[in-house]
């Protein structure tokens, strides 16, 4: 009996302690000061997951704090465990910069076409990756772009290294709209037949608290371990980690020293901040000190990109990036995890640095970017590659561009060698499709002026006309290449076209019908499958198989109409059918 008194005696002191505090806790806030007001570029990151549970007890409303302080009294009485559930959180603070589609452009209007090519892949495996934990991915996570230039399209080489990639253009009948057509542009990297020039590499690892899940740290370890093998005596390899502070784990050791390099990666663990700004300037700083001149100068930046100590502001980022990238050393990004993911500083931080990004989601696809892409990861062979395209308005009447919405540059820009555009590197090829309509087809959407320049009479030969820039490395001037878009190359239909061109129109539909399908109309995932399954070609890596597989996942993620209708889930933002 005098048991129970001492329990509920020490129950009773609780509570009133408990009050207390709530009493304590209400006066300090009854007059807040209210906090400086900041621009939304410079509102800091979202607190890390573990900053959030620190911080909830003091979130509590007082009635909950009340609540929180007779439960655990109750707890005592019957006695059960003291340990209270934290409170609930978000499991998805993933960022993903918003962009619209491109739109329909008519030719007599805007005849000319520019931007910069975009070798990244992240937007297709991290899509990959939602479509296998059961979920479609949201629309801003889809780049079209990064979706097709995952696949290689066996393009012919370059036929000498003096020109460092190859021009292949191709016309047929859009899948999805029976009135229009594509143009297909691609471009083929140069590939070096023997070892590549030596490497200085900087590996710049995220060991902050937020990287302390399985599919984060761990997996940079074993996907670096990856690369380690591929590399040779002349290589230098540099570790630098970063969480609150960063810091030098590994000088410069030579890339044959594969244990050692093995044991300073399996030393890594997750804790703390995440200073990324700080991590990314002492990873230059060593990249500078092993500069390796007429080699390949590289961070390889691993994080999820959860940066929320120390610059922390987007621009401010990029920016250190950008003006870094001058010493001739590039910076790729290589992504990992769920639920904090931040793609879009992934994605820029690769495009200011002139390096790619790529999102692991598992060994397969770090076996893909680090060991099967090695050269084209890291060895570039052309910078600032722009592509401009003037339609001829006497063949053509409209014109868009399929993706590479945040890759468009003005018309001026393209003849300008200080606007920074995308890299190639060794052996990569870029694929870039319009949907055109042509003079009298019938699938014109756009009206035309009644005051507008009229069409050019005759010089109907051609669809248009096509320019390249590029520098060289280590030039600061670009070179030109042109060739015009012969109107003979215009197939008869679909299936004269050859077989790459068809599976890239297969990924090109799906990933528009992943944002929406604004345009793809009533092509539907049916269509897509039957297409791809169509093109699959050789597929000696099974890469256009497993995405017949993704496109049967998505069909069976997304509501029919009459579902949706039902269900009253189906806008005219979403996706149905």
């Amino acid at each position: 009996m005098k048991t129970q008194q001492w329990i509920w005696a020490g129950a009773a002191l609780l509570v009133v302690t408990a009050c207390a505090q709530t009493a304590r806790q209400d006066a300090s806030v009854t007059a807040p000061t209210a906090p400086p007001r900041t621009s939304d570029a410079q509102a800091p990151a979202p607190a890390s997951e573990a900053e959030v549970r620190s911080r909830a007890p003091m979130a509590l409303s007082k009635v909950e704090r009340l609540q929180s302080a007779g439960a655990v009294a109750d707890r005592m009485a019957y006695g059960m465990p003291l340990s209270m559930p934290a409170p609930p959180l978000s499991t998805d603070r993933e960022r993903y910069a918003h962009f619209d589609d491109g739109g329909v452009l008519r030719v007599a209007e805007s005849p000319v076409s520019t931007f910069s090519i975009d070798v990244d892949t992240g937007a297709y495996s991290n899509l990959r990756r939602f479509l296998r934990e059961g979920r479609l991915p949201p629309q801003d996570a889809v780049r079209v772009e990064e979706l097709i230039n995952y696949f290689d399209y066996g393009y012919a080489p370059p036929r000498d290294r003096e020109t460092p990639f190859s021009v292949h253009t191709e016309v047929a009948p859009t899948p999805w709209n029976d009135d229009t057509h594509l143009l297909r542009v691609g471009l083929q990297g140069w590939q070096p037949s023997g070892a590549l020039p030596p490497a200085n590499l900087v590996f710049l690892v995220d060991v902050s608290g937020s990287m302390h899940s399985r599919d984060k740290l761990p997996l940079v370890v074993s996907s670096l371990k990856l690369l380690v093998q591929q590399l040779g005596p002349d290589d230098r390899i540099s570790l630098v980690t970063y969480a609150g502070n960063a810091g030098v784990v590994l000088e410069p050791t030579a890339g044959d020293q594969t244990a050692t390099l093995n044991a300073a990666l399996d030393r890594l663990q997750a804790g703390g901040g995440t200073n990324g700004a700080s991590g990314i300037e002492l990873a230059y700083a060593m990249a500078r000190q092993g500069f390796v001149k007429d080699g390949i100068n590289r961070v390889l930046l691993a994080t999820d990109g959860d940066f929320n100590v120390g610059t922390v502001n987007f621009e401010q980022l990029t920016d250190l990036v950008a003006r870094e990238r001058e010493g001739g050393v590039g910076l790729s990004t290589l992504g990992f995890g769920t639920g904090n993911y931040n793609d879009q500083l992934m994605e820029q931080l690769a495009d200011r640095g002139n390096g790619s990004y790529h999102y692991i989601d598992g060994l397969a696809e770090a076996r893909r970017a680090l060991v099967a892409s090695r050269a084209s990861t890291l060895y570039t062979i052309a910078r600032d590659v722009k592509i401009q395209v003037e339609f001829n308005p006497a063949v053509v009447a409209e014109y868009r561009l399929v993706g590479y919405e945040n890759r468009a540059l003005n018309r001026e820009d393209f003849a300008n060698d200080r606007v920074d555009a995308g890299d190639i590197g060794a052996g990569h090829n870029v694929t870039a499709l319009y949907e055109i309509a042509l003079v009298g087809s019938g699938g014109e959407r756009i009206a035309p002026l009644r005051y507008g320049r009229p069409a050019v009479v005759g010089g109907d030969r051609e669809l248009g006309h096509l320019r390249l820039r590029y520098k060289q490395p280590g030039e600061t001037h670009s070179r030109l290449i042109e060739t015009p878009i012969a109107r003979q190359q215009v197939q008869s239909s679909l299936a004269a076209a050859s077989e790459s061109f068809r599976f890239a129109a297969a990924v090109a539909a799906f990933g528009q019908q992943l944002r929406g399908g604004r345009y793809t109309g009533a092509f539907d995932t049916g269509a897509v499958l039957a297409l791809a399954r169509g093109a699959r070609g050789d597929d000696a890596d099974g890469w256009r198989g497993e995405f017949v597989q993704l496109v049967q996942l998505a069909a069976s993620l997304t509501p029919t109409r009459a579902d949706a209708g039902q269900q009253g889930e189906c806008g005219s933002d979403e996706r149905c059918g």
